[in-house]
C-alpha cells in the first residue's frame, strides 16, 4: 500500500478527518503529509487536524479527536440524546478531576469535573447531526447530571427534558434509578418520576 493510499484509508476511518499524529505514527513523514493535505484539498480544523473537503465542519467530533477523554454532558448530551428542543449555545463536557482542562475552558467550553468512579457511570456514543459518533451520557446518566444542577439550569429545560424522557420508549427505569441512587439525588428522582409516570 502507498503512502496516499494510507493517508486516504486514515481519513476514511476518521470520517473525512486526517490527523498529522496518526499519520506519523503509520511512518509517513510530516513533509508528506502536508503535501498531500494541499494536493487533496484537506482544510485545517484544529492544529494537526485537517479535514477533507467533501466532509461538513463537525465541531463535537472535531473536538472528540482532540480530546479523547472529554464526555459530552449536560446541556450536549440534553441534545445528542434528544431531550430538548433547542439546540444549546455552549458545549458541556465532563472529565476526571485529575484532568487539566485549562486548555479546553480557553475554547469556551463548559467543563465539569468528577470523581473517576463517576467519569464512566452511563458513558456510550452517540451520533452527531453529520453522522459521526461521539462519546456521550445517556439519557439516564444526562437526567441525573441535570437534576443535580437544576437550580443552575432553566427550569422549562428541566422540565422539557424529564418529560421526553418519560414518553421515551428506550427509557430504562432501573438504570435511571441506579444512576439517581450512585449520583445522591435518589429521592429527588423518585418525586419526579412518581409525578410523571
Amino acid at each position: 500500500m502507498t503512502k496516499t493510499e494510507k493517508l486516504f484509508n486514515l481519513a476514511e476511518l476518521r470520517n473525512g478527518y486526517l490527523s498529522i499524529a496518526e499519520a506519523q505514527g503509520l511512518g509517513i513523514s510530516r513533509t508528506y503529509v502536508q503535501e498531500f493535505i494541499s494536493a487533496n484539498g484537506f482544510e485545517r480544523v484544529a492544529r494537526g487536524l485537517y479535514k477533507s473537503p467533501e466532509v461538513w465542519t463537525d465541531e463535537l467530533y472535531i473536538l472528540t479527536l482532540k480530546n479523547e477523554k472529554a464526555i459530552y454532558s449536560f446541556d450536549t448530551a440534553l441534545m445528542l440524546n434528544g431531550l430538548t428542543e433547542r439546540e444549546p449555545s455552549e458545549i458541556f463536557v465532563t472529565v476526571s478531576r485529575a484532568y487539566n482542562a485549562s486548555h479546553l475552558r480557553s475554547m469556551g467550553i463548559i467543563v465539569n469535573h468528577v470523581r473517576d468512579e463517576w467519569l464512566d457511570l452511563g458513558r456510550t456514543v452517540a451520533k452527531t447531526i453529520y453522522g459521526n459518533e461521539v462519546p456521550v451520557y445517556d439519557m439516564e446518566r444526562t437526567i441525573c447530571d441535570v437534576l443535580r444542577v437544576r437550580d443552575k439550569k432553566d427550569p422549562q429545560m428541566f422540565a422539557y427534558a424529564v418529560k421526553e424522557y418519560a414518553k421515551s420508549a428506550n427509557k430504562n427505569l432501573p438504570r435511571l434509578m441506579k444512576y439517581a441512587k450512585d449520583l445522591g439525588v435518589e429521592a429527588e428522582m423518585r418525586q419526579y418520576m412518581e409525578v410523571l409516570l
